[in-house]
């Protein structure tokens, strides 16, 4: 997807991770800092972060609604995700803000195409043609086994929604879906063990996005340098002033 010129370099952040993983926290923590560095962002979700999205989420996600088959439940993520993307994310980046997204594409190729069987590479092109091919400047994905993850939700008595409540098998081919993704992609991705302490992920996810930002910046200027001396030499050329 072609992004039309933003006034100051945009970015676009996915938290991936399965169930339990503590996506929600780190988003929060994230964009907390770079709130209080000055920027502005964008935090949302998938399914979710628009109201046809957020009808969506609780349509494919609570229970009783009824027997969803697995390529409904991946029309319905990829749906979800087409308003999100039009809506929020490339409306945010173009403004030059910082969108930081609980969930993108990988969920859907890690739930849908390993956990559900559909295969990963079908369910990568439905949502890139959702998507009209726009993926994270950063994914973060934060590693957990099946079983620290069932616990880390299930703590408090807290209720599993139908994804999480699937069973642990489910669980490890969604896990083995993400390294995998990570592993053929390593240039964009940050895999990190979610077991570490909070504040210790919020820091490896800071130098991160911090070091993207500065090369963004960078990349701005130069262009920006760049630009304003093609201008200078078109006035100053063999035919400025020419009647």
């Amino acid at each position: 997807m072609t992004l039309p010129f933003a006034p100051a370099p945009g970015l676009f952040i996915a938290l991936e991770g399965g169930d339990g993983a503590g996506k929600s926290t780190q988003a929060a923590l994230l964009t907390e800092m770079l709130e209080a560095a000055g920027h502005v962002v964008v935090r949302t979700r998938e399914p979710g972060g628009t109201p046809v999205g957020e009808k969506l989420r609780s349509l494919v996600l609570d229970h009783g609604q009824g027997e969803i088959d697995a390529r409904c439940e991946a029309l319905i993520f990829a749906a979800a995700r087409a308003a999100h993307t039009v809506q929020v994310i490339v409306p945010a980046v173009a403004r030059g803000e910082i969108v930081v997204s609980d969930r993108y594409i990988d969920s859907s190729i890690a739930y849908q195409g390993a956990g559900r069987g559909l295969g990963t590479g079908e369910v990568q092109r439905l949502n890139e043609w959702a998507t009209e091919g726009l993926w994270p400047d950063l994914t973060v994905l934060l590693d957990v086994s099946p079983e620290d993850g069932r616990s880390r939700r299930t703590a408090g008595d807290a209720a599993e929604d139908r994804l999480e409540s699937e069973p642990d098998g489910f669980h490890a081919d969604i896990r083995r879906a993400f390294l995998a993704l990570a592993a053929a992609h390593p240039e964009r991705y940050l895999v990190l063990d979610a077991g570490l302490p909070a504040a210790d992920l919020a820091a490896a996810v800071r130098g991160r996005v911090l070091g993207l930002l500065a090369a963004r910046t960078a990349t701005a200027g130069e262009t920006e340098t760049a630009g304003t001396a093609t201008a200078g030499d078109a006035a100053t050329g063999p035919m400025a002033g020419s009647a």
